[in-house]
């Protein structure tokens, strides 16, 4: 029996093996390979694919999974954390950048529906690849990191209501105030079914299919929740995707969401790729190059508007201007969820075909581009942040913004703190611990707000402009301390040091070892990777298990650092001379035991009584009963069911006693 969608899937899935095994050679998101895979393989390109529909019939299927794990990792606990982020930049750059859009059209007789919708598409950026591009570079925890995660959590959130609102825009000569009516009791309805099913439903039948320990059941089961929901909001007249959407809310408070989210995950990856196919495969290639100039317009229109409004918008939030920049530079193509709010359009009559091609062009374009922008994005945003602020400097005399002169202009032989997260906190800890003056440096203005009311030497600005360092008095400093998670940053604050103070002591935490030696040459005098110091702490703690003398274990920590962790990076470090840490560990253990066994000849016994020496070979030298710890033990004392006891022996008798201790 020949199945026709078989050949589709197979010359799809094939096709895109080899697009993007040569995408990931050019070092290219794998999303642009699906999309170059659809134009390829759609009916403007090889038409290889005999029946389009079923192929949109899986997408459907990848946007509702999509939209289910975005609601299961939606968590109104983290949104808390950066809800400034969120609703305040997030909300100023979608409503700034529909309303430009929108007027901007509006010249070009476009009608208000069809004008603000094409601004509801280019408000969305992509999450799938700029979240990616940024992790690979390690800063989605840097200040412009979290700006930028914040706004596109707020575009993944507001597409939901967009899908609502896309359908009354097109008018008509329907009641548009009723619809809106219905639409709320629609809502507030699906509201109500998320709230109870979250609280009590849901959670019950979890726990009985977990109970099973079938993990065939708890897929099936997330499934149908994921599904059945979807179908609900869909027959009320509500989108497929906004019940996804609520289905995945309806567990992401749950014990069982992380569990749902590891189960759903391969199968989101393979469906929501038909998605992205079928996205190319509209795209009508022949078009695009008939009017590609006038796409290539558009596209830098999008680019220099999205990017513009993405800066306002930090600046906003009172993040400085290399900062804002570095966001704007993050923000400025068109993404996914564009492409699936294209689709209400379409139905809704509020996107032309022609207009429809134009708007794929172009997010197309800008999405291509976006790897090479946000891979150089420091580089444009230092050379436009020098250009704006030597402008300023030349037209004002203004002290920076947030400096407090008063009380730095007499600090000297101090501590200047970069950056104040869990690293910045803790040195300046230690400086108020030994009397040592210190001022912090700190971009989250929130956080030197603060502070500054809890009485910290904090002011807000970006290290990087000499500026700043001057207001804290780097030429008299001591020590500079940069503890900031932006690596491209780092190495220009160190930098910008230098040019203010060539004596001042640099210390720079990093995250990775390989950063270490650029950081070196811009000028630090000591790195300190993250990434090896949680080795020498592991690695202490091994040898602290096997009983290794302490003087030995400081001494090779201190040759590692010494010898800036070459001995943990290099292959040749058995050529080193040994640095004289014994390797002839004691057979021995320590071990902490707690007593399960209800034996007469252990339990209520005493331990002269009970001879544990003797008979398992092994020394109990504490108990911890009842939340307290007995040290001071002797022949008298008595032993009881639920004590731990900690014991030394060799481990053999360690073993044979703990089995003694479990048995019933």
């Amino acid at each position: 029996m020949e199945i026709p969608l078989l050949s589709d899937v197979v010359i799809i899935l094939g096709l895109a093996v080899v697009v993007i095994l040569l995408f990931q050679r050019i070092k290219l998101p794998t999303i642009l390979g699906f999309l170059v895979t659809g134009v390829i393989a759609g009916p403007h390109g090889l038409s290889l694919v005999a029946d389009a529909h079923n192929i949109e019939i899986l997408a459907e299927i990848g946007i509702i999974l999509l939209l289910f794990i975005i609601g299961i990792e939606f968590s109104l606990r983290r949104l808390a954390l950066i809800k400034r982020t969120v609703l305040l930049g997030g909300a100023t750059q979608v409503v700034l950048t529909i309303l430009l859009v929108g007027l901007f059209l509006m010249m070009f007789e476009f009608s208000a529906g069809e004008a603000f919708f094409v601004g509801f598409l280019v408000a969305l950026s992509s999450t799938a690849i700029v979240l990616k591009l940024l992790q690979d570079k390690g800063e989605i925890s840097s200040p412009h990191g979290k700006v930028v995660l914040g706004i596109l959590i707020f575009q993944d959130i507001v597409v939901v209501p967009m899908m609502l609102v896309a359908p009354l825009m097109a008018g008509g000569s329907d009641n548009v105030a009723l619809k809106l009516l219905l639409m709320l009791l629609k809502g507030i309805f699906v509201i109500v079914f998320v709230l109870i099913s979250a609280r009590y439903l849901v959670p019950r039948l979890l726990y009985l299919v977990a109970s099973t320990r079938s993990k065939e059941l708890f897929i099936l089961s997330i499934v149908v929740i994921c599904f059945a929901v979807a179908w609900l909001t869909q027959s009320l007249g509500l989108s497929l995707a906004l019940g996804a959407f609520m289905a995945g809310l309806i567990i992401s408070d749950s014990e069982y969401s992380y569990q749902a989210t590891s189960n759903i995950l391969p199968f989101r990856e393979i469906f929501t790729s038909f998605f992205f196919v079928s996205i190319g495969m509209l795209l009508d290639f022949e078009f695009m190059l008939q009017h590609f100039l006038l796409v290539a317009v558009l596209a830098v229109c999008t680019f220099l508007l999205k990017s513009l409004v993405a800066t306002i918008a930090a600046r906003i939030l009172q993040y400085p201007l290399r900062t804002s920049l570095l966001v704007g530079l993050s923000l400025f193509q068109v993404g996914e969820f564009a492409f699936i709010l294209s689709k209400t359009g379409i139905s809704s009559g509020l996107l032309s075909k022609e207009v429809y091609q134009f708007f794929l062009s172009v997010s197309l374009l800008t999405m291509a581009i976006t790897p090479f922008v946000i891979g150089n994005f420091h580089v444009i945003a230092n050379f436009i942040g020098a250009k704006v602020l030597r402008i300023r400097n030349s037209h004002t005399n203004e002290p920076v913004e947030g400096a407090p002169t008063d009380e730095l202009i007499h600090l000297e032989d101090h501590i200047i703190i970069i950056g104040y997260g869990i690293n910045g906190r803790n040195v300046a800890k230690a400086a108020r611990h030994a009397n040592i003056p210190y001022v912090i440096v700190e971009l989250n203005p929130v956080m030197v707000r603060e502070e500054r009311l809890r009485g910290e030497a904090i002011l807000y600005g970006d290290a990087v402009h000499g500026v700043i360092l001057s207001h804290v008095n780097i030429h008299k400093a001591r020590v500079v301390v940069v503890a900031i998670s932006d690596a491209e940053a780092t190495k220009r604050v160190t930098t910008a040091i230098r040019e203010l103070n060539d004596k001042v002591h640099i210390i720079v935490r990093t995250r990775f070892v390989q950063e270490m030696e650029e950081n070196f040459k811009t000028g630090a005098d000591e790195v300190i990777p993250e990434e090896f110091e949680t080795s020498v702490e592991i690695f202490t703690r091994v040898l602290n298990r096997y009983l290794l003398p302490r003087d030995e274990i400081e001494a090779f920590t201190n040759s590692i650092r010494a010898d800036n962790y070459d001995m943990l990076r290099s292959l040749t470090n058995a050529k080193r001379p040994s640095i004289g840490i014994g390797t002839e560990l004691p057979d021995i253990e320590v071990a902490s035991l707690r007593i399960f066994t209800k034996d007469d000849s252990l339990v209520g016994k005493t331990l002269i009584e009970s001879d544990i020496r003797s008979r398992f070979g092994v020394t109990l030298v504490a108990i911890k009963r009842d939340g307290a710890t007995l040290l001071e033990i002797n022949g008298r004392t008595t032993l009881e069911r639920g004590d731990v006891v900690y014991v030394v022996g060799r481990p053999k008798d360690v073993t044979l006693f703990n089995s003694f201790l479990r048995a019933d």
